[in-house]
């Protein structure tokens, strides 16, 4: 009888270390899968330039979402790389080059875009971006961005577009020259972790 309760015991406690020693290993998620993406940093929030100019014009603006940032994209056809200049800075306001006018842009922080390539035919004054001043972009819808809230036309002056980048606050971004087209990259955060 004491020989077939140590046989039964021995065989529990077995039993239940063979279960213990072997949960950890199923249950642990694979090293892969649980590393985060890591994400650009270093960019700032400072003011970001270059000095140049084209003829060509602003054809469209559009947007797009990143596992680490919210892009915007200026597309000037036919300008090189090099004759894009632009201007990208945060500010309180968003003022109308021209007139002034205070031009109403939602979200935590505005980023003022400056393209120097004007919205419209230099040689007729024809637009050659359907935007209204004021008014949101054409085309563009913000819904389920992280970081954009909101994105409108300032206008077209003296050769310069200008564009209000409404953001959810003041987080770092990077510009992009490439050829026929400038890129705006917002972060979704300070850290360099992806958004989940």
């Amino acid at each position: 009888m004491i020989q077939a309760r140590t046989i039964c015991a021995t065989t529990v406690l077995l039993g239940a270390t063979l279960v213990t020693a072997a949960v950890p290993a199923v249950a642990a998620p694979p090293a892969a899968s649980a590393a985060a993406t890591a994400c650009p940093t270093g960019w700032g929030s400072t003011e970001k330039a270059a000095t140049a100019a084209t003829s060509e014009s602003v054809r469209n603006v559009r947007t797009g979402r990143n596992d680490c940032y919210d892009r915007m994209v200026v597309d000037v056809p036919g300008a090189a790389r090099g004759d894009l200049g632009y201007s990208v800075r945060y500010v309180d306001r968003l003022h109308q080059d021209g007139s002034g006018r205070h031009i109403p842009v939602s979200g935590g922080a505005i980023l003022e875009v400056r393209v120097t390539a004007p919205a419209y035919a230099p040689d007729t004054g024809a637009a050659t971006y359907p935007a209204r001043s004021g008014r949101p972009l054409p085309g563009v819808d913000l819904t389920g961005y992280r970081t954009f809230r909101d994105a409108r036309f300032a206008g077209s002056f003296e050769g310069d577009t200008q564009l209000g980048l409404g953001v959810r606050g003041r987080l770092p971004f990077r510009v992009l020259q490439l050829d026929g087209r400038l890129v705006i990259d917002v972060a979704h955060t300070w850290t360099g972790a992806a958004a989940r």
